[in-house]
């Protein structure tokens, strides 16, 4: 983004913490639980996959991740930092891990430093026009040199090839859009079509930026945890549940 995802993709972000014991204690128990404390705080909302302030409907992530750590035993603490701060602590390798797409990297390569967990879901971005201009943005190339708008703390793979031009959220995407301060964005398709609804601002997506998988990425000093956060994942996949939240956010109501 989720390139369109916070660089946290929606800052899905976590750092542990060994739970705090006495030094001899701790010679005593070597394994000393760790406590994995996350990040859920996008630069606005990240529509569909996180929606602030809306603990009854926090988004498809917003749901997803804490069943995925519950069914795999892993202990968490949830907290609300901004996005300058959680992408900070993950360049300093405070975080745990995050929720990422490999496509918004290049040559779809994640660091060293990580692994990567089963997809948890499909994800696509497309650059995003108003519709009098659709047809002029049918080929990617098209953004090579370009004011390009994007939001602050997003990975994009291939930001080196055009002029970021960074807006809090997807919603002030659409908005730039309509003002004529940008002539094309990069955005994920839901979060796009979902704002164009609630603003009455309409807009075409265009050309497909990426396209891929929303996984995990999980700091290799924790790989231990793979193994039950991917049975998780297929357990949340095989029960339906995974889909069943997936559609309460994506597909229309009747």
């Amino acid at each position: 983004m989720l390139s369109f995802r916070p660089l946290l993709v929606i800052s899905w972000c976590i750092f542990s913490l060994l739970t705090a014991t006495p030094l001899a204690a701790k010679a005593a128990m070597p394994d000393a639980e760790v406590i994995l404390n996350y990040n859920v705080n996008a630069s606005n909302s990240w529509y569909p996959y996180y929606i602030a302030q809306t603990p009854e409907a926090p988004g498809v992530l917003g749901e997803i991740i804490p069943k995925i750590l519950a069914l795999a035993n892993i202990k968490s603490r949830k907290h609300n930092f901004p996005p300058k701060r959680t992408n900070q602590a993950l360049e300093k390798g405070f975080l745990d891990f995050d929720v990422v797409s490999p496509s918004w990297f290049e040559e779809k390569q994640l660091a060293d430093t990580f692994v990567a967990s089963n997809p948890i879901m499909p994800i696509m971005e497309n650059i995003v026009v108003l519709e009098k201009n659709q047809q002029r943005w049918q080929r990617l190339s098209q953004i090579k040199g370009r004011n390009i708008g994007t939001v602050r703390g997003y990975l994009y793979h291939d930001d080196n090839e055009f002029t970021r031009v960074d807006f809090k959220s997807e919603r002030e995407l659409i908005l730039a859009l309509h003002k004529g301060r940008i002539e094309a964005a990069i955005s994920g398709d839901y979060p796009a079509l979902y704002w164009a609804k609630e603003l009455n601002l309409p807009i075409s997506l265009a050309a497909v930026h990426s396209s891929g998988d929303l996984v995990i990425r999980l700091r290799k000093e924790h790989i231990a945890l793979l193994p039950a956060i991917n049975q998780a994942i297929q357990t949340l996949k095989d029960s339906g549940e995974l889909q069943q939240i997936i559609d309460k956010y994506t597909l229309a109501t009747p």
